[in-house]
């Protein structure tokens, strides 16, 4: 809102409706941008490579058609919520979550031999389900949305705990994995690895 005063003040009426129509424009493209990535993702990552594996294309566009929904009412409510919530504070949290349960298994995957698909995904949920627990239980939703007197977990960030708990997470479920399949990944991951850091062996990108 500070660009938003300044152009008022600078330029007038004038300035002020042509920044307020390039922010409008901005936050509208990021909008759309955001709801298509995560559209796509469910439809075609989620639902027609693990859920539904060979689903037809029409099915992947009804699928998309209803995400965009979901989303879209989820991302309605979490804004009433959130509404006198500081812009910069809402980025810092999410950038928090997603980093739960993303950077230990991109970490470990780039460098851990023993890393299983059943440990990165056991791992990662429970990241990424300690960092939206703690973050319910935290100041800003426990007091300042649900309007409890004291917070149940103290601080306002909770990725140095949920971090901590996706690597123990990744780590205990992928040495726990004695299947035929997790010891075939380990047994890859040499290959991978010299592969990642020297780019011997790479082929053509294939077609999708």
């Amino acid at each position: 809102m500070a660009a938003v005063h300044l152009a008022n003040a600078v330029g007038g009426n004038l300035f002020l409706g042509f920044i307020s129509a390039v922010a409008f424009a901005t936050i509208l493209a990021v909008v759309a941008g955001l709801t298509l990535a995560g559209a796509s993702a469910v439809s075609h990552d989620l639902y027609a490579n693990v859920f539904r594996k060979g689903a037809t294309e029409r099915e992947e566009l009804k699928v998309s058609k209803i995400t965009v929904l979901v989303l879209g009412v989820i991302a309605i409510i979490l804004g009433v919520l959130f509404e006198n919530q500081n812009i910069a504070f809402m980025v810092g949290l999410a950038f928090a979550i997603a980093a739960s349960c993303n950077f230990p298994i991109i970490l470990l995957s780039m460098y851990w031999s023993k890393l299983t698909t059943r440990g990165a995904m056991l791992g990662g949920w429970l990241g990424l389900l300690t960092a939206v627990v703690l973050m319910i239980l935290g100041p800003t939703i426990w007091v300042q949305i649900l309007g409890h007197e004291k917070a149940i977990f103290p601080y306002e960030y909770p990725a140095l705990f949920s971090i901590s708990v996706a690597f123990l997470g990744i780590w205990f479920f992928s040495a726990t994995d004695n299947s035929a399949e997790g010891n075939r990944e380990r047994e890859q991951f040499r290959a991978q690895f010299i592969r990642s850091q020297t780019g011997f062996g790479v082929q053509q990108g294939r077609a999708h």
